[in-house]
């Protein structure tokens, strides 16, 4: 698509975001202050509270590790705040719903989490408003910490709390749907002509349960970078480990870095332009024995590449593996940062970067004990680990059921895209579920009409990277859901370090792009979509 052809839908697309119906300000305000209780199947609702907020610039709680940046020119709303409780299960779990007093677009949108967060409130509700939707969040019961899940995970007993997991992993989900549709209902007179979820890494997971276990929640479903196959995924992530500890070999991050610049070099061009990007890593045949004896430059000293070193990588690029060396699961993709794997120690030495929530999984969930140290496993003990993850939770949060014939039917549309260089949640593992999907379902041609994957190369977690992201991938499904036009590509975009934008045309998996050897390699219009 080229750069006038995208012009042209962004723009088509603000205008469907502000054509919707207009509700005055006076009488919006009055309906804040009288809505009723909404009826929510197997909860309690335990208070309701509405407030008018006035707008201008919010400062979100902040998910933590990271600090929220205010979100400026949010309109005035009336936000509501609902708290259920599911008898027996003893949690108290809150829905906030913000709904636009002028402009509302007709839309809803529920918002999804991070890392442990079961959603991210204010983080995702202002900007859901700024574009006319009304919109949920909900906090499953549990604080909003994305990296942390001490404060719930166990129960009294020392035992994985399970229904504040079911929570987590889908219940709080369509509760907060139920709940957020019928506030919009009652606060504008009617309900929703359209509603959306729209969501990224936990999020993306989330997007994909609602899917699977509630087909008519959603029209259009954004999921990126899905953490789906989340007890797999998860405990994979603590292969590099395994790798590291068996070896008694910890990389440091420049030479880490060193593998990553050399597989790039070696793979970079295979679609046709040399832009420090790997279009298809998957297809990269680098070995990185061939880095041996190579001298990189360390903190101003000189490191030799040991072999030592390159099977530690080989094996972090390969994936998990038993024993008996069946594979269990998928690695980093080649070009991926591998630099924050390790850390120096207060000696100096390297050591194991902690990935929190991967830890925390295994701490908590699987092995039941916050001391322990899930950084020392063997290949023997991480194999029993994962097995237990595929027994006792792929039922409660895997979230890999191929069958989305009912979502199919219900006429809803599935958009997902995947960075290839996501260093958190392996692309390889939504590459897997599309194709599960296509068996279940009977082919491509009976899947392509609802649900589309997009690989963005370089692109890292949920954002750009050394490649483009997708620039409106909302916009995409609204277009798709309301005017049937399905996305044959997703316009993404990145600004390197001299200011200018670099834009690609994302290819629907299993598609990739290729340079067509003459025009701006930095632009779009440049690249076709062929099969790899």
């Amino acid at each position: 698509m080229g750069f006038a052809r995208k012009s042209a839908v962004l723009a088509a697309t603000a205008g469907l975001l502000l054509a919707g119906c207009s509700t005055p300000a006076a009488q919006a305000s009055s309906r804040c202050s009288s809505l009723a209780e909404p009826e929510v199947p197997g909860a309690e609702v335990v208070s309701t509270t509405a407030e008018e907020h006035p707008g201008g610039t919010i400062d979100p709680p902040p998910v933590p590790p990271d600090p929220t940046p205010p979100i400026e020119n949010v309109p005035p709303h009336c936000a509501v705040t609902i708290v259920l409780t599911h008898p027996g299960a003893h949690d108290e779990v809150t829905v906030e719903v913000w709904l636009p007093l002028e402009n509302w677009n007709g839309r809803f949108q529920g918002t999804g989490g991070a890392g442990w967060s079961t959603g991210v409130s204010a983080a995702a509700l202002a900007p859901a408003v700024k574009n006319g939707y009304a919109a949920a969040a909900t906090d499953g019961g549990h604080e909003l910490n994305s990296i942390d899940p001490s404060r719930w995970a166990l129960d009294e007993q020392g035992e994985v709390n399970l229904e504040l997991l079911e929570n987590f992993a889908s219940r709080s989900l369509h509760d907060m749907t139920v709940v957020g549709k019928a506030v919009t209902a009652d606060f504008y007179g009617e309900p929703a002509r359209y509603s959306y979820w729209n969501g990224c890494s936990t999020g993306g997971r989330q997007g994909f349960m609602e899917a699977q276990r509630y087909p008519g929640d959603y029209d259009g479903i954004l999921a990126s970078a899905p953490a789906i196959n989340w007890e797999r995924f998860t405990t994979a992530s603590q292969w590099p480990h395994v790798v590291m500890h068996e070896a008694g070999v910890y990389p440091s991050p420049c030479e880490f870095e060193a593998f990553t610049e050399a597989a790039i070099e070696a793979c970079d061009g295979a679609d046709g332009v040399v832009d420090g990007v790997i279009g298809d890593p998957l297809r990269c045949g680098f070995d990185p024995a061939e880095l041996v004896g190579t001298q990189v430059l360390c903190d101003g000293e000189e490191t030799t590449i040991s072999a030592e070193t390159a099977e530690v990588v080989r094996k972090i690029w390969d994936g998990p593996r038993t024993s008996d060396d069946e594979r269990l699961w998928y690695g980093l993709t080649k070009g991926t940062l591998l630099s924050n794997l390790t850390t120096p120690g207060p000696d100096g030495t390297m050591r194991p970067a902690t990935f929190p929530i991967a830890d925390s999984w295994v701490r908590y969930f699987l092995k039941q004990d916050p001391e322990f140290d899930a950084s020392a496993l063997t290949t023997e003990e991480f194999e029993e680990l994962f097995e237990q993850a595929q027994r006792d939770y792929n039922d409660i949060i895997g979230t890999d059921d191929p069958d989305l014939s009912e979502f199919r039917e219900s006429g809803g549309k599935l958009l997902t895209w995947h960075g290839m260089s996501d260093s958190l949640i392996y692309p390889q593992g939504t590459i897997r579920y599309w194709h599960e999907v296509v068996r279940a379902l009977g082919g491509q041609h009976r899947v392509d009409d609802f649900f589309r994957v997009f690989l963005a190369p370089g692109a890292e977690h949920c954002s750009a990277g050394r490649g483009p992201a997708p620039v409106d991938p909302l916009g995409a499904l609204v277009e798709w859901v309301e005017n049937g036009n399905a996305p044959d590509t997703l316009p993404a975009a990145k600004t390197d370090g001299s200011g200018q934008v670099i834009t690609r045309d994302l290819c629907p998996y299993p598609q990739v792009a290729q340079y067509d050897g003459e025009g701006d390699p930095n632009q779009a219009d440049s690249y076709r979509c062929t099969t790899a």
